[in-house]
């Protein structure tokens, strides 16, 4: 019988158990991974939530306020989630960052530029889209800033889920215009803040792409297509560093230090003019020494234009958190302010904790969801090198930072993809340029065929037409969400 219990052929079927339990382990950790995420954005919406009870105090609507922080968190991760991969797609597409990298960078900036710069935006979503004085009471106005603030939350997760970078701005502006409707009739839109946004809309993707090709060309005709490419990159990388770095402190003395010292705009100009003087100045010798023994071909300059897309990117974030931290709690704010003194008409004050929650919720969301969008945006519309990749961030710097000094809730996924493809059709314009000046150099040269014509387009046509068609919808289907949502709350609520 002893002997029984050391049979090769129980070993053997102990053998098969232990690995059928250790594949049984391997597949239970492997359904459960990406539930990791989600469990630690519940976590985080939940702290939201506390974190209003503790510090709202205690009245007849501590439990909305409540709820409308756990919106405005839900809200914030999905802003992380869709929106900043914009910002870091074109930097971990050309190779300059790696994922972990940029997520970590993002994480720094997005959060200083919310809780430093975040203001002002944040009072155009709260109040600049719907009149509330045309709302009956303080409670409509809750009940429509909820919906809005829902609503714009859901398409944003669902456009993430599939994959398409939509407009968080287009989502919770269409929230509010929704709910707001819904509440109050068309009459209490703001038609003409309605109109310049919808306009900066148009403009800021165009803006976007124009500036992103100005200085992709500028690059070309400077650097690229110069005979000594890297005597010519020692003298101009250093003065679009300078550029990058004067926009930037200018808008910090601009907005980021209002809350210590006023600074009226000609003097941050000329604070952002001696601050890029002096990181031109120290970039020379840094570039100079980065391009000892580099080859004269345009693979060497990625090298060059490394320490650029870096500072541009952490650039981009700050400036998107500054804007698009209004998305997830320019609602919550009102719905805070109403909720404390029943007062929905005066002037938006916007309290820390709320800041808190936008910042570090866009943070949470691109560290649990951001990489899949930050892909598709870094490698699947057009090919980016570190060149092209620091053309995108800085144009989109550069417009979203005059957008929310102009107090513009524009949307950075607009600019952002706008430079993307702005760097594109560029590349393709510039490559039919020189084709045809080949063509004339060598008149024999047979022409291309319509086939070889559409392989050589360097801008992905379906991600193109998805994209316009994505933005196209977000407003109508988020105001349509809102509406139903708004129209549910009151019916229970009634």
């Amino acid at each position: 019988m002893t002997q029984n219990n050391f049979d090769p052929d129980h070993l053997d079927t102990l053998d098969r158990d232990l690995g059928r339990f250790s594949t049984m382990e391997k597949a239970t950790a492997y359904v459960g991974r990406p539930m990791v995420g989600p469990g630690i954005a519940a976590i985080f919406i939940v702290i939201a939530g506390f974190l209003a009870m503790l510090l709202f105090g205690e009245s007849d609507n501590t439990m909305v306020v409540v709820i409308a922080a756990g919106f405005g968190a839900y809200m914030a991760l999905n802003i992380g989630a869709n929106d900043v991969a914009n910002n870091m797609g074109p930097a971990v597409g050309a190779n300059a960052l790696t994922l972990g990298g940029a997520i970590a960078i993002a994480a720094i900036f997005e959060s200083a530029g919310a809780l430093l710069a975040g203001g002002d935006v944040v009072k155009t979503i709260a109040k600049g889209i719907i009149a509330p004085e045309s709302m009956q009471t303080s409670e409509v106005f809750i009940w429509a800033m909820l919906a809005a603030l829902l609503s714009s939350a859901l398409w944003v997760n669902l456009a993430t889920w599939v994959g398409a970078p939509v407009s968080t701005t287009h989502s919770v502006v269409g929230g509010v215009m929704g709910a707001g409707i819904a509440a109050a009739g068309f009459g209490s839109v703001e038609w003409a803040t309605m109109g310049k946004i919808a306009a900066s809309w148009v403009i800021s993707p165009a803006l976007g792409g124009l500036i992103a090709a100005g200085f992709l060309w500028f690059i070309k005709a400077k650097i690229v297509y110069q005979d000594d490419k890297i005597a010519q990159a020692r003298k101009w990388v250093p003065v679009l560093v300078g550029i990058m770095a004067g926009a930037f402190a200018s808008y910090l003395a601009l907005k980021g230090l209002k809350k210590i010292i006023k600074i009226d705009l000609p003097t941050a100009i000329m604070i952002g003019g001696a601050v890029g003087v002096g990181i031109w100045l120290a970039m020379i010798p840094i570039i100079r020494k980065q391009s000892v023994g580099l080859e004269n071909r345009n693979k060497s300059l990625k090298v060059l234009f490394g320490i650029p897309l870096v500072v541009s990117a952490a650039l981009l974030s700050f400036a998107h958190g500054a804007n698009d931290v209004a998305n997830a709690v320019g609602p919550l704010a009102a719905i805070v302010q109403a909720s404390g003194t029943g007062d929905f008409t005066a002037a938006i004050s916007i309290p820390s904790w709320v800041m808190i929650i936008g910042a570090f919720g866009i943070s949470f969301g691109l560290f649990l969801f951001g990489p899949k969008l930050i892909r598709m945006v870094g490698s699947q519309i057009t090919k980016l090198n570190p060149m092209r990749a620091y053309c995108v961030a800085l144009s989109a710097a550069i417009t979203v930072i005059v957008a929310s000094w102009l107090g513009l809730p524009v949307s950075s996924t607009h600019i952002a993809v706008g430079g993307v493809f702005g760097v594109g059709f560029f590349r393709e314009w510039d490559s039919e340029r020189r084709l045809r000046k080949a063509r004339l150099a060598v008149p024999d040269r047979p022409a291309l065929t319509s086939q070889e014509r559409r392989r050589r387009k360097l801008v992905r046509r379906s991600h193109f037409m998805t994209i316009i068609a994505a933005w196209i919808i977000t407003v109508p289907a988020a105001a349509l969400l809102s509406a139903v949502i708004f129209l549910t709350i009151q019916a229970f609520s009634g």
